[in-house]
């Protein structure tokens, strides 16, 4: 049983490796927006399925510890480690050892996150930090995907300061 788990890992870390790897000679912003809408679809979809026969959330914060419990159990096999809030429509999901980056060195830290426009990359540090943001558009366009999915609009962006942690920040539209 935990090696069909492996190799859906393996797979689905192959398959965002391909993505950013087809992407990663685009200009960065058409790169990063068509990462995420792949994501979103994704997302998107997977919500769908994970809430049929579900009754409808009755607020923000319902649909946002269904993401945290059920929903990313259903796709890490482990809940999100912390869920904050301002109360006032911001929410930032710490999941502390995000297996999607396990692989990326545990002293990168990321600059820039939320700006993914990008001058050309020439340094080495530049293209990792390309590279890391086109890893993280994926997984931002899954969270805006299912909670668009549950009536939610929202913005989503990741922090990775503390690899392998990974905070993704939902901020809801009003």
């Amino acid at each position: 049983m935990g090696g069909d788990r492996e190799v859906c890992e393996s797979c689905m870390e192959g398959v965002i490796t391909e993505m950013v790897s087809a992407y990663s000679s685009v200009k960065p912003d058409l790169a990063a927006r068509r990462i995420e809408a792949i994501g979103y679809q994704v997302g998107n979809q997977l919500c769908e399925r994970y809430t049929m026969g579900r009754p409808r959330f009755t607020d923000h914060l319902e649909a946002i510890k269904f993401l945290c419990k059920d929903f990313w159990s259903k796709l890490f096999k482990k809940q999100i480690d912390n869920l904050k809030t301002n109360n006032r429509g911001t929410y930032v999901l710490q999941d502390n050892r995000f297996s999607w980056l396990k692989h990326i060195p545990a002293d990168f830290s990321m600059e820039n996150m939320d700006s993914p426009a990008y001058s050309h990359q020439s340094s080495s540090n530049d293209k990792m930090n390309h590279a890391m943001s086109l890893h993280l558009y994926f997984p931002c366009g899954i969270i805006r995907g299912a909670l668009s999915s549950v009536g939610i609009p929202c913005a989503v962006s990741a922090d990775v300061s503390n690899l392998p942690a990974c905070s993704f920040v939902v901020r809801v539209k009003a």
